[in-house]
């Protein structure tokens, strides 16, 4: 899905500044769901403006520059949706965290366990911030994803507390602090 319909998504609920549509994928409603940050942002709603899909106007703030506010035109919530009744991409999920247990065996003892222990803090936070976060609008489609985000997460904080055994256990460097002049030398992928 391209940042200018993610930008229409945040507009349909309401007005919004380009710092407010940012925060509702880092922070808010959307955090679990996309990521859009600033640089891809307002050049999508720069576009949507020349598009007339949404408009812009100044609020004036005191001390402070004025802050462009957007809002959604006509064209811009049948354009937006139109853009929701395509074909969805297949959910990725990418972490970090899965990545490098992947190579547990090479970390230091209980580096692991510092990782799991973070990994679940980590997913306790974003369900506390799931369950905490409040839109203008509560209808049954937000209901829902925080719903299914609060399982999503509560999943993950279940099988990192009943299976961190698995990947904590026995774990010892097998790499070789020093390599014996005689010895092959190691191979590299």
């Amino acid at each position: 899905m391209d940042v200018k319909t993610l930008c229409l998504g945040v507009l349909h609920l309401g007005d919004a500044t380009g710092y407010e549509i940012r925060k509702m994928f880092e922070q808010g409603l959307f955090s679990h769901c996309l990521e859009a940050s600033f640089g891809s942002i307002y050049p999508a709603l720069n576009r949507l403006a020349e598009d007339r899909l949404v408009v812009c106007r100044d609020e004036r703030q005191n001390g402070r520059p004025d802050k462009k506010v957007y809002s959604l035109t006509a064209e811009g919530r049948a354009e937006f949706s139109q853009a929701i009744l395509k074909d969805l991409a297949e959910d990725k999920y990418r972490s970090e965290f899965l990545f490098v247990s992947v190579f547990a065996d090479l970390l230091p003892p209980n580096h692991m366990t510092e990782l799991v222990d973070q990994q679940i803090a980590t997913m306790k936070r974003l369900a506390d911030e799931i369950t905490s976060s409040s839109a203008e609008t509560n209808t049954a489609g937000i209901r829902f994803v925080q719903g299914f985000g609060q399982v999503m997460h509560a999943a993950a904080i279940k099988y990192l507390e009943e299976n961190r055994h698995l990947i904590e256990k026995d774990l010892t460097p097998e790499i070789p602090l020093e390599t014996p002049a005689d010895s092959p030398p190691l191979r590299t992928i």
